[in-house]
């Protein structure tokens, strides 16, 4: 009875660890991993006081971090992509960042 209760809680894993990466394309693991890189950028551009870097919109998908949104200097855009290469797990930047016109 232990063996199949077993056996049914791993299909049941299984099952849903497959569907997981069918509907996404991605595993739970890469998912997971995306959103602490995500997070891990999200709060070196906060941290960065000097910058000002708050309203920068970062998404990462396996790997590569796109940062998109605007900013006032072409140093603050030098700056965020900086600080999101520095994060762990980041494999590339798609800086998309634009310079707000005054």
């Amino acid at each position: 009875m232990a063996l199949l209760r077993t056996v049914s809680i791993i299909l049941v894993l299984f099952t849903l660890a497959v569907g997981c990466r069918s509907m996404t394309g991605k595993s739970a693991g890469t998912t997971l991993d995306d959103a602490t890189i995500t997070a891990s950028v999200k709060s070196k551009l906060v941290a960065d006081k000097a910058s000002n870097l708050t309203r920068i919109d970062v998404d990462t998908n396996n790997g590569i971090v796109s940062l998109n949104g605007t900013v006032e200097t072409p140093e603050q855009r030098a700056r965020a992509e900086q600080l999101a290469r520095e994060a762990t797990g980041v494999k590339q930047v798609m800086n998309n960042l634009q310079i707000q016109q005054r």
